[in-house]
């Protein structure tokens, strides 16, 4: 996909704050440092659309961003990083409960797990609560750069095992440095845009 326009508009901590339209939404989702940023940025090939922090846990609000004027970015709060307070932990949990129940352009979310780690509890957890939402979610397994092809493969086959639901639409292996799998996520988030908008009408 040809990218002509990015635009960050807002960021938000409840529902009175989110940006109005009924663009299709796609909502950027996954564990503290596993590469959200940069992979919006790979996405996007804009290097400095998303502020990237070196401390998990920086991003604190649901930033929204307007990609050619057709669809919408939400990049939500990245969840399970030890050192944030409980408080802090529980806002983000209500703040993240609150878009996923209630943003109505909200078309899929991009679900991001990391290539090189076991499923968690907290990722488990998230992939239930999307089945139960009845959300439909693209599984984007990150840093794919960061093993061999054989390991590659054994991962994303335990990973696909586990988070392979009846609303995935698909498993995408992905890599932000060199941009592996950005044609297949595009052609999908195009694909869920096209159904979006059609499903309206």
């Amino acid at each position: 996909m040809k990218i002509i326009s990015t635009e960050f508009l807002t960021g938000a901590v409840s529902a009175r704050q989110y940006p109005k339209g009924m663009l299709p939404e796609f909502a950027f989702a996954g564990r503290s440092n596993v590469g959200k940023s940069s992979l919006i940025k790979s996405l996007l090939q804009r290097k400095k659309l998303v502020r990237i922090s070196s401390s998990p846990g920086k991003t604190r609000e649901i930033n929204f961003f307007k990609i050619n004027d057709a669809m919408m970015f939400a990049d939500l709060p990245g969840y399970g990083f030890a050192r944030v307070a409980p408080a802090l932990q529980k806002k983000w949990q209500r703040m993240m409960e609150e878009y996923l129940t209630q943003r109505e352009p909200l078309t899929a979310v991009v679900f991001i797990v990391d290539i090189r780690r076991k499923p968690t509890a907290l990722d488990l957890t998230l992939k239930e609560w999307l089945e139960e939402l009845d959300k439909d979610y693209i599984l984007l397994v990150t840093k794919a750069d960061k093993l061999s092809a054989a390991e590659r493969r054994k991962q994303t086959k335990i990973i696909g095992a586990a988070f392979m639901g009846k609303n995935a639409a698909d498993l995408i292996v992905y890599s932000s440095k060199n941009h592996t799998g950005r044609k297949e996520l595009w052609g999908q988030l195009q694909k869920l845009a096209r159904l979006e908008v059609a499903e309206r009408r």
